[in-house]
């Protein structure tokens, strides 16, 4: 047991992404494994693993700089990318985080120049 545990806290939040995603699939053996992939992402299997290796991109940004600091970049490149503020606004309020973190946000759309 302690094996699989260490070889699954390797793979970091996509293993337990794809564990959570295999347990659902209520499969077994190889059909489990395909099943799980191919309901990960779009596109079927490639799409799923594709899913994942964006997924450990974005924790280890996350965990490295914090939330805050991830979103804050990436609502200031949509902005240099020539979005209005109106429309990230909309995007923000769309977004499954606190009421806080979404006034946080705004705030931060509110000072770009």
């Amino acid at each position: 047991m302690d094996q699989i545990i260490k070889k699954i806290t390797a793979l970091g939040v996509p293993g337990l992404v794809f564990m959570v995603a295999i347990e659902l699939t209520g499969l077994a053996g190889a059909a489990a494994l395909t099943s799980a992939l191919a309901a990960l992402g779009p596109g079927g299997i490639v799409g799923g693993v594709m899913t994942l290796c964006v997924l450990g991109v974005v924790a280890d940004g996350i965990a490295e700089y914090g939330f805050d600091t991830i979103a804050k970049g990436v609502l200031k490149e949509l902005y240099c990318k020539g979005e209005s503020k109106e429309s990230i606004k909309a995007k923000v309020s769309k977004y499954p985080v606190s009421s806080k973190l979404k006034s946080n946000l705004y705030d931060v759309v509110d000072r770009f120049a």
